[in-house]
């Protein structure tokens, strides 16, 4: 699933970061701009692409196959690109992989403003989550190297607060650029903040590298690219075709053996992109298990809710993207607020509780009376009941 909702491992990897030489309030300010918008253009994507799945699919004579990978395309290379994409940076240099990954990202943006069916979208969709995979860790590399350890709590606090609102924003945005504008417009919007991330970087955005100490997992990047690929690509035309079609049956194994000789060689390598130590960790183990739950739910009601409120329903896409925004913005601006009210000795409670929670509010959300009601609230009603 695209970057919807922030996770907490982001402000971790902020955390972690070593200390940085202080520099200057005017500096950071510009650091911090150039982060939160190039970050902000992958999280309003990861919402506002939603929205506009019934509109391209009706334009583009797509079939539900189709918008399918619309999505997982974009998906599929950023997760398995984006661990290797933060090595890359540590040993090229953070800056120019950061900028790198915003000039793919703008540039596949136009491209999908640009094509002329289905598959060129997908392909551009792909490349966007190659953009997306050097972009993400980038920013928040930038950000652990620009502040000293006394900064980096207002800057995580900033960081956490603009993508919260840019996740709330964008289906609205989406659904109104649709309805009045076109659905190549969505794509359109990252030109202008891609420029200017450009520009900023390029003045106050110092350059940082560990070369000697990192090394890029390729292998394992490959392997991981083909392996989740092969899978994907099975199981959504399994729901065209069937499992008994051997093309499915072919495509689901070799992404099973190919996952298999990717923990192999993750196993043996000093430094791979995922060490598989990190899972001897029962913790660690049962929250990523949990988490990857939590996704797969959420994944699939961002991905249908909006389809059947626009094309069942006949919600208009503004009113869609507005069904969407209650549901965002409470789970992005509670997700770091809870972490505090427990204390560490129920954090497990905590954690199965909080999770628990989630899954009934996206079952619940899902009933179209709920969807009604968000929608009359927020737009049909104009707010008159505040």
């Amino acid at each position: 699933m695209p970057v919807v909702l922030q996770d907490a491992c982001d402000e971790n990897i902020i955390r972690s970061g070593a200390a940085a030489a202080p520099g200057s309030v005017t500096r950071g300010r510009w650091i911090l701009a150039a982060t939160l918008l190039a970050s902000s253009m992958a999280f309003i994507d990861g919402t506002v692409v939603n929205v506009a799945l019934p509109a391209l699919q009706t334009n583009l004579n797509a079939t539900a196959a189709d918008v399918q990978w619309v999505i997982e395309s974009y998906a599929l290379f950023l997760s398995a690109l984006l661990l290797v994409g933060g090595s890359l940076g540590d040993h090229y240099g953070r800056r120019r992989m950061f900028l790198l990954g915003v000039a793919i990202f703008s540039v596949a943006s136009a491209a999908c403003g640009l094509v002329g069916n289905i598959d060129q979208l997908i392909v551009a969709r792909a490349l966007q989550g190659v953009g997306a995979a050097l972009l993400v860790p980038g920013s928040l590399a930038i950000i652990s190297n620009s502040f000293s350890a006394q900064e980096r709590g207002r800057a995580i606090g900033i960081w956490s607060g603009f993508s919260a609102i840019t996740s709330g924003i964008g289906p609205v945005l989406g659904g109104w650029l649709i309805e009045h504008v076109s659905w190549r417009a969505v794509f359109f919007i990252n030109l202008p903040v891609a420029v200017l991330v450009l520009l900023i970087s390029l003045r106050h955005v110092a350059e940082h590298a560990d070369r000697e100490s990192t090394q890029v997992d390729w292998l394992g990047a490959a392997l991981a690219a083909v392996g989740l690929g092969a899978l994907v690509y099975g199981l959504i035309e399994s729901s065209q075709v069937g499992f008994n079609n051997l093309p499915v049956i072919m495509a689901l194994a070799l992404g099973i053996v190919v996952l298999i000789l990717f923990l192999s060689v993750e196993s043996r390598l000093s430094q791979p992109m995922l060490p598989l130590t990190l899972f001897r960790s029962r913790t660690f183990a049962g929250t990523n298990l949990l988490t990857f739950l939590l996704y797969a739910a959420l994944g699939g009601t961002l991905f249908f809710l909006p389809l059947n409120l626009i094309q069942v329903q006949h919600y208009s896409p503004t009113t869609a993207g507005a069904v969407l925004l209650p549901f965002i913005l409470i789970v992005s601006f509670l997700s770091r607020w809870s972490g505090g009210l427990v204390p560490v000795t129920v954090q497990k409670f905590h954690l199965s509780l909080g999770r628990s929670s989630r899954l009934l509010l996206i079952c619940f959300f899902a009933d179209q009376r709920l969807a009604a009601i968000t929608g009359h609230i927020f737009f049909r009603r104009r707010l008159s009941w505040a």
